[in-house]
């Protein structure tokens, strides 16, 4: 199992300027990281933007972004981005898209949330044809098209899904390269998601951890740096899966021993990547990246 570290801060509600961002792209690959991710908002900066200048900033580190909501953008669009981006970084982007949430989609976008996992059927049937092959013919109920994105120096492009559900999962399988999941623990993969998966797939599950003497008080800040999550219904399906009731009992946290055991059972469930989010005191997030590049960085 590789461990990546997260860029940006949006995950832990603290955005940064983009450039920072690509700054810390840059130390990531310092520290010996084999992958480094940034997350997607809406409300916040395009992920794909940051990625293009990183690749540019960078050699070997590979970048992925997690997710782009699939509604607001049509596929031939997304495509035609993602292949410029993977251009500029040399073959080293993963992208990750997903249907997001209601909220998000219909009271941010103004848009139908309509038939999630049908739409994302339609939606891959486009997408991931064009970013490998450059072409795509497609006749869905969501979208119809005929075309073709050239774009000089590109590779073909990974797509992963945000798949925490059955069917979302299921549709992943079948017509991506795997799944990358949010706040998901080694009990729903180990049930739900990587039964469904093919033997090949990737599976990068992005987690909040933290190093520190004071596991109660990283659980206790847990609680209100990642409180919005707690509040959607998809992310209290994965709490009651794995037998806890919030956030702050889910992170991982706690000194070097009890957070290397915590991640081996990432692993031990089907993990492939592990999309590590450093939080905590500017100490614990010090010893936190530390820790995660000597075990897996590469």
């Amino acid at each position: 199992m590789r461990i990546a570290v997260t860029i940006g801060g949006e995950a832990i509600g603290s955005p940064v300027p983009p450039a920072e961002a690509v700054e810390e792209a840059c130390r990531a690959e310092a520290e010996g990281f084999a992958s480094a991710w940034s997350v997607h908002f809406s409300r916040g900066t395009d992920a794909l933007s940051v990625l293009a200048a990183a690749g540019v900033r960078t050699s070997r580190i590979d970048l992925g972004v997690g997710v782009i909501p699939t509604y607001p953008r049509h596929p031939l669009a997304l495509a035609q981005q993602a292949m410029t981006v993977q251009a500029l970084c040399g073959g080293r982007l993963t992208l990750g898209v997903g249907v997001s949430h209601r909220p998000v989609i219909e009271d941010l976008h103004g848009l139908s949330y309509t038939s999630p996992a049908e739409h994302l059927r339609d939606y891959l049937s486009v997408l991931v044809p064009l970013v490998r092959t450059g072409k795509v013919t497609h006749r869905g109920r969501y979208y119809r098209v005929d075309g073709a994105v050239h774009v000089p120096d590109t590779r073909p492009v990974p797509v992963l899904v945000g798949a925490l559900g059955p069917r979302m999962v299921e549709v992943a399988g079948e017509l991506s390269d795997g799944v990358v999941t949010w706040l998901a623990g080694p009990r729903s993969l180990t049930e739900v998601i990587v039964p469904r998966l093919p033997a090949t797939a990737r599976v990068v599950a992005a987690i909040p951890v933290c190093v520190s003497v004071d596991e109660a008080g990283a659980r206790a800040r847990a609680e209100t740096v990642f409180a919005r999550y707690g509040q959607l219904e998809n992310y209290q399906r994965q709490f009651e899966r794995e037998g806890l009731t919030s956030v702050g009992e889910f992170v991982v946290a706690g000194d070097e021993d009890t957070v290397a055991a915590r991640l081996r059972s990432y692993s031990d469930a089907g993990t492939t990547e592990l999309w590590a989010v450093p939080f905590g005191d500017d100490e614990d997030v010090r010893r936190t990246r530390a820790a995660l590049a000597a075990w897996g960085g590469t």
